[in-house]
């Protein structure tokens, strides 16, 4: 990675890491998770978390007996998840004396030029001041990620993800994922799977590695990492996918090391 004292990073977690099978919320990944993340703001770096899981989280405080399949219903669940994650978010961070902002998107956001200059200059507001911003998409107003459309401009949180790191001219985004990487075959059939360290362009080959859906708890896949990565790399923002089982390595990401599969972006 292209050295620099401090970067911008953001960092996108799933919710297959921050719940555990039963849909319940993981706290010790969430706390892992946080301390690498206050740990990392007191470096110098700038940090900013895309979230997913309100949903499920929202499920498992309803005490509904399965995730909801009615539009409104999931938008119900998003609505009541959405205010437990950020209130342990704020809780948990205040432990390690940082202050946390919450920002949730819909494809109308980030698509008009004005609402994208005006939400560019909160997160530099922001940072500045030193708050980390928590970032999802708006599922109790847009149904984009939960429900398939044909105006769809965000539609999971990897995309989303993406397009944050471009609007904030992000420096590095980390993807956690429940894998570890990109393989050169599926790791799930395939045990003499490689993992591939670094992808300097999406090439045909690259892109045909793509596989589906990860856990039953999420909704992105390979596929939508990989146009996150495009996005990400076509913004001069390198992109890591690395397993979120093990937050310790985001401090080795961040130094550069090989560590998950990190897609290079050309710089000048």
């Amino acid at each position: 990675m292209w050295q620099k004292s401090c970067y911008r990073i953001v960092v996108k977690v799933g919710t297959s890491t921050l719940t555990h099978d039963t849909g319940a919320l993981n706290l010790q990944s969430m706390e892992h998770l946080i301390r690498a993340l206050a740990d990392l703001s007191g470096y110098g770096h700038e940090v900013i978390l895309v979230s997913s899981g309100a949903i499920a989280i929202g499920t498992a405080k309803l005490a509904l007996p399965e995730r909801p399949k009615e539009l409104r219903m999931k938008q119900a669940a998003a609505a009541v998840g959405q205010c437990r994650m950020m209130h342990l978010y704020d809780k948990l961070f205040s432990e390690y004396n940082r202050s946390v902002a919450q920002i949730l998107l819909t494809g109308e956001d980030v698509e008009d030029p004005e609402r994208a200059e005006h939400l560019s200059g909160t997160f530099e507001a922001l940072l500045k001041m030193g708050v980390i911003p928590v970032v999802n998409e708006n599922d109790s107003v847009s149904s984009a990620e939960i429900e398939t459309g044909r105006h769809k401009v965000l539609g999971d949180n990897d995309t989303l993800s993406a397009i944050v790191a471009k609007l904030c001219r992000a420096d590095l985004l980390i993807l956690l994922s429940d894998i570890d990487g990109l393989y050169d075959a599926d790791p799930h059939t395939n045990p003499g799977a490689k993992l591939i360290h670094r992808v300097e362009a999406l090439t045909p080959e690259i892109l045909d590695m793509a596989g589906g859906a990860g856990t039953w708890r999420g909704t992105g896949g390979m596929a939508t990492k990989l146009s996150a990565a495009e996005v990400a790399m076509g913004a001069g923002c390198d992109m890591v996918i690395t397993n979120g089982a093990r937050m310790e390595d985001l401090y080795d990401i961040v130094a550069g090391k090989d560590i998950g599969t990190r897609f290079c972006a050309k710089r000048s």
